[in-house]
């Protein structure tokens, strides 16, 4: 009704007081624009709230399945985590979440947490929750993937997903994928796809690509060094190449295992690995310490299930490569080239010149076996990768 009709209208209703009535209804109607006005902001403000706590519980959850799956093995501080996360859910749950995509999203994300704790059939009701609030969220589409028993139904599942020509996922969706196709291929020991799905979605540009790079990098860099892996390799091998640090049992069985180094020992025979160890250690292929600050070995021998240390791999490595090449000259190279100066000095500044490693050490970083971590330092007391040994001992052979 326009504002002169109004106005008529309302005099012949209420006389000499229309004026008075007409300003009533003006209130009255700013009152309830602003109510409205106040109910929308509180509403926004309630679904800022709810993301911005969806999106910090994302994050811890998406650190703990990295972690979980670079160590599979249970520990106390795992399950405090997983514990801190859950009480957490249960905190928003409270809430009563106002937005349904919200709900939904934080349904999927519990249900992740739920495989997390190894309690599939908590984790599908939390499914059928986010389904039924909301179809179609990304971290749902996770969950029913992890669901599925079946390695090659799940491969297929992210594959049918990725190639969706009705529907294709949008890039942060693709990202999502390809990590989870990334996870999957390196169980399935299909290293080489599985370090190109990890690289396909770190370099998506979305908001999740340094997260992800940030978790799984060390996981891609692993399985790029495994990729002559195929899914007969042996399982113990496997375990091995994976682990932060190794004993000289596992350095020996890896080495036997996966090249023919060890030939000029064993002539294509099988041995135990104690053997072997006895043998290379009265070869001198493994010294009896791995400190490069003493200047005479030890009267105790090492033992077969010690860690072994950068300086000791070095020793190891540098050994193999003199017989490989039937050149004990190498073993003093660096030593006799150096004494023949005034006031010899190390270039390296944690390996003193006298030591026993010095060759060793000079050999395997210059012939890029071994490098210096920060650009000058070996730092010989740190302990050995079993990924990055295997990278090694095949730059070897």
């Amino acid at each position: 009704m326009k504002e002169e009709n109004r106005t008529l209208f309302l005099r012949r209703l209420f006389g000499k007081n229309a004026a008075a009535v007409q300003g009533l209804i003006a209130g009255f109607l700013i009152l309830a624009s602003c109510q409205s006005l106040q109910k929308d902001l509180m509403i926004s403000s309630a679904d800022v709230t709810d993301n911005v706590d969806i999106a910090a519980l994302e994050e811890r959850i998406l650190s703990l399945e990295g972690e979980v799956f670079d160590a599979p093995g249970a520990s106390r501080e795992l399950a405090d985590k997983i514990s801190g996360v859950r009480l957490r859910i249960a905190e928003i749950e409270r809430k009563k979440l106002s937005d349904p995509a919200s709900a939904a999203l934080l349904a999927a994300w519990s249900g992740r947490l739920y495989l997390l704790e190894k309690r599939p059939s908590d984790a599908a009701k939390q499914l059928n929750i986010s389904r039924s609030l909301e179809a179609g969220n990304q971290s749902a589409l996770i969950l029913s993937i992890r669901l599925e028993a079946d390695m090659e139904k799940r491969l297929a599942l992210i594959d049918k997903a990725l190639q969706d020509e009705y529907n294709p996922p949008a890039p942060a969706a693709i990202q999502v994928l390809q990590i989870e196709r990334g996870r999957l291929l390196y169980e399935r020991r299909r290293f080489q796809e599985a370090a190109a799905s990890f690289d396909t979605a770190f370099n998506i540009q979305s908001g999740g690509g340094e997260l992800y790079r940030r978790i799984y990098q060390d996981i891609r860099d692993r399985a790029w060094e495994m990729r002559n892996f195929g899914v007969n390799t042996e399982q113990k091998t496997v375990e091995t190449s994976q682990k932060d640090g190794m004993s000289w049992r596992e350095l020996i069985e890896l080495t036997n295992t996966e090249t023919s180094l060890l030939r000029f020992l064993t002539a294509g025979g099988d041995r135990p690995s104690e053997e072997l160890f006895s043998r290379l250690l009265d070869r001198s292929f493994i010294p009896y310490t791995q400190n490069v600050t003493l200047d005479e070995w030890p009267q105790a021998k090492p033992k077969p299930d010690e860690a072994v240390l950068r300086s000791g791999a070095a020793w190891f490595l540098w050994h193999l490569w003199a017989e490989t090449r039937r050149d004990k000259g190498l073993l003093s190279k660096y030593s006799s080239h150096y004494a023949n100066r005034g006031n010899a000095r190390s270039p390296i500044p944690d390996l003193p010149f006298l030591s026993p490693f010095f060759d060793s050490i000079l050999g395997c970083v210059e012939t890029e076996l071994l490098s210096l971590p920060d650009g000058r330092n070996f730092l010989p007391d740190d302990a050995v990768e079993g990924s990055s040994f295997l990278t090694m001992i095949r730059k070897i052979r």
